[in-house]
């Protein structure tokens, strides 16, 4: 584990979710501000590019700012980046006048792993399995909003893809 030079509430660890985590350096009060999400700032074709590249290694880092544009966490980015996702999460998004904020949802215990729900659309959920292993889990990085999208031949793929998951995790 190694100290976060970006904030005084985290730490930055592996991680059982995926590669390397960002973990409660001590207990993080509900409503705090934890980290600010930087990085580069990037048109929306740009961010198309590099997600195609990037995703290729599974180190995407480009994170949604509005419209026109996104933050690439892997150019001048912090340890925000390393924030995983969880379908659990104990932190949420803010975005406020062009700043992306992660905000503790709830009381975080020391030693807890960070996570919030990347939301991902039900486009390309198939190419993101989740691996938070929350009770809560949705077997994929879909966001409930894109599960409530879904149409009814939509939802049965997705529940048999996530049965299918949910087997061969527990023969592993």
């Amino acid at each position: 584990m190694r100290e976060s030079p970006d904030s005084p509430w985290i730490l930055v660890s592996d991680s059982a979710i995926h590669g390397r985590g960002v973990f409660a350096k001590m207990d993080i009060p509900k409503g705090t501000k934890i980290i600010e999400y930087t990085g580069e700032k990037i048109t929306k074709e740009e961010s198309d590019k590099r997600q195609d590249r990037d995703n290729e290694n599974g180190t995407v880092y480009i994170f949604t700012l509005d419209e026109t544009h996104d933050i690439d966490g892997a150019v001048n980015g912090n340890d925000a980046r390393f924030i995983n996702h969880s379908c659990e999460e104990n932190c949420e998004i803010e975005i406020d006048d062009g700043r992306i904020w992660v905000i503790a949802m709830r009381d975080i215990k020391q030693g807890e792993e960070l996570g919030y729900d990347y939301s991902f659309d039900k486009d390309c959920y198939e190419e993101h399995p989740c691996k938070c292993g929350s009770k809560q889990c949705r077997g994929f990085i879909l966001g409930n909003d894109a599960v409530e999208e879904m149409t009814e031949e939509q939802k049965k793929e997705w529940l048999e893809r996530k049965a299918a998951r949910f087997a061969h995790n527990a023969e592993v």
